[in-house]
């Protein structure tokens, strides 16, 4: 792995561990894509997500018929799309080492809840989009880019990563 690589890894971990938030987004029965709220569970990205998820859901139907997703990511002004491949599986260990109160909310049935399931998404490719100057910094180069100061917002590094 280069020095640059391993940058864009780091930047892509460093976005991953700011959110509490990732959209799923999933191929449903009639072909249409759906993106739902998911809590994010890793706070360290090496090509693997992990979410909590509840058997039965119209999420897990989706992946069942068609397994290629996409998870979208915010956080500290940097933002990811991941597009791989989705499996749902019962695995006591990892559900014991992801669950938290937070999760408690989403299972009224606390820990117990036989529905809870594991989501894991194996990426393919991660592209990334950070941003180097800040929301105040993202507002002046847009706006210098609009009068004509320069030909185009300069407000961070953009690329894509095969896993």
């Amino acid at each position: 792995m280069t020095d640059t690589e391993a940058d864009q890894r780091a930047a892509i971990s460093d976005i991953v561990h700011g959110a509490h938030t990732a959209l799923l987004t999933t191929v449903s029965e009639d072909g249409q894509l759906h993106a739902r709220p998911l809590a994010v569970q890793d706070k360290t990205f090496h090509g693997t997500l992990r979410f909590l998820v509840q058997d039965g859901s119209e999420k897990v139907e989706d992946i069942a018929r068609n397994p290629h997703v996409n998870v979208a990511i915010e956080s500290q002004g940097g933002y990811l799309s991941i597009a791989g491949t989705a499996t749902v599986t019962q695995d006591d260990t990892v559900i014991d080492e992801l669950w938290s109160p937070f999760a408690e909310a989403w299972f009224p049935d606390g820990r117990e809840d036989p529905t809870i399931r594991l989501l894991t998404v194996e990426g393919d490719s991660v592209e990334y989009w950070t941003q180097d100057t800040g929301p105040v910094g993202s507002l002046v180069q847009t706006l210098k880019a609009a009068l004509g100061k320069q030909s185009q917002p300069d407000t961070g590094d953009h690329g894509t990563v095969e896993l």
